[in-house]
């Protein structure tokens, strides 16, 4: 009976571990286009920087900015910016999805990677003066 409770736990966990990974693709990697293409995107580019590029999306998942960074770090301090201001983010290896919460989630579908969300900080305008 112990050897039988283990064989059925073994195998619940096995089946988690493979449901989990058959239902979120493969994370996109890529140049900018080549991840717009698999999101099925005509990106409009707003950015074209040494650091980053930026470009807007309008598709049938809704509309969305896709932005991919040269280097990790600079990924994070631009979502550590930007969560400042709340939203849902499609987080992906040097890349990122911005927009509202279902788009983001129907773009996951093409995508892969992880959703965060986050609420706004207080106004800005709230600052005390001589802060910007």
């Amino acid at each position: 009976m112990r050897t039988r409770r283990t064989v059925t736990v073994g195998a619940v966990v096995s089946l988690v571990l493979l449901t989990g990974c058959a239902s979120a693709p493969e994370e996109a990697t890529g140049t900018l286009e080549q991840i717009a293409e698999r999101a099925d995107c005509a990106p409009d580019l707003q950015t074209d920087a040494a650091e980053l590029r930026q470009a807007k999306c309008a598709t049938d998942d809704g509309t969305y900015v896709l932005t991919t960074f040269t280097t990790d770090r600079g990924q994070r301090e631009w979502l550590n910016q930007a969560k400042d201001y709340g939203g849902s983010y499609l987080v992906g290896r040097k890349w990122t999805v911005s927009g509202d919460a279902g788009t983001v989630e129907k773009v996951r579908e093409r995508l892969g990677g992880q959703v965060e969300t986050t609420e706004p900080h207080a106004p800005h305008a709230s600052h005390s003066p001589g802060h910007h």
